[in-house]
């Protein structure tokens, strides 16, 4: 018979504590990281200058489509901040998502010779990610600076609010799908066309009250449960807010931040909950899986 003492520090093969063991194991998530952002570019002749091109291209496009041939930019001050700041947080999540839903399957080589926690690669995807969205808030800025952004302390904390959110609900829908993933392989058919929804599901390319008054009200509500749609507002408030004149009459209602501001962090964490106890239910059967 096994001693007490002995059987009580044994754990199940191919189970860990989830996102915990991230936490114990930075350094490995720091390896894995750079491992993805060099392996992203090798041959690459503009490297990390990608990250400024597409989504620069991708603004113009939308920017000549909705902005000049609809005529949304007419009806909107300062369009080009609007929709770009909507762009680069539509583009975090797109990335994080896509990546972490496909990440233990990318690295299956890895998974099936070596025990490590199979968390670090669906998060190593959300850093990779926020590495490509800072140069993007970084020509962001310069855009609002120059159309006379001047941010106070509730600007600042609600784009760091606001990236925060995107984090934790891409970090916990790409759980769910990076574990959905290993066993059907549809599952990144799914991803891709959540994706290609994800702009048009959020204020990006219109205000959110045209959706408010074209929707009956229990509608409108189903929509602003979507932290994406909360997230992206936080953005407009922090960028595209202190651009407007002074004679503006924008403003978010207080019910956005007394409601929907806690109901998007609610929506995220119960995500990341979700995900994190799916993974580490299946992780177990990964390597055999796989």
């Amino acid at each position: 018979m096994t001693p007490p003492e002995v059987a009580t520090g044994l754990v199940a093969p191919g189970r860990g504590r989830g996102l915990l063991d991230v936490h114990r194991n930075r350094y490995l998530l720091s390896l894995i990281t750079r491992k993805e952002i060099q392996v992203r570019y090798r041959g690459s002749v503009l490297g990390i200058l990608w990250s400024y091109i597409k989504p620069a291209m991708q603004f113009a496009v939308f920017f000549v489509a909705m902005g000049l041939f609809l005529g949304l930019n007419r009806g909107l001050e300062n369009y080009a901040v609007y929709l770009f700041s909507g762009i680069i947080l539509m583009n975090l999540f797109n990335e994080s998502f896509r990546n972490a839903a496909r990440s233990v399957v990318e690295n299956y080589n890895l998974i099936k010779k070596i025990y490590l926690p199979r968390e670090l690669f669906p998060v190593s995807s959300l850093w990779v990610a926020l590495a490509h969205f800072f140069p993007q808030v970084v020509v962001l800025v310069v855009a609002c600076l120059f159309f006379g952004w001047v941010p106070g302390l509730a600007q600042v904390g609600a784009v760091l609010l606001g990236t925060a959110i995107v984090a934790v609900f891409s970090l916990g829908i790409g759980l769910l799908f990076a574990t959905a993933n290993v066993f059907f392989r549809d599952a990144e058919n799914i991803v891709e066309l959540l994706v290609m929804i994800t702009t048009w599901a959020s204020p990006v390319l219109y205000t959110w009250t045209m959706v408010r008054d074209a929707m009956a009200p229990w509608m409108f509500a189903l929509y602003m449960l979507n932290p994406l749609t909360v997230a992206t507002e936080l953005f407009h408030f922090g960028f595209w807010q202190p651009t407007l004149d002074a004679s503006s009459t924008w403003a978010l209602p207080d019910a956005f931040f007394s409601l929907w501001v806690p109901v998007a962090i609610g929506v995220s964490l119960l995500f990341l909950f979700l995900g994190d106890l799916a993974f580490r239910r299946h992780e177990g059967t990964f390597a055999q899986e796989l």
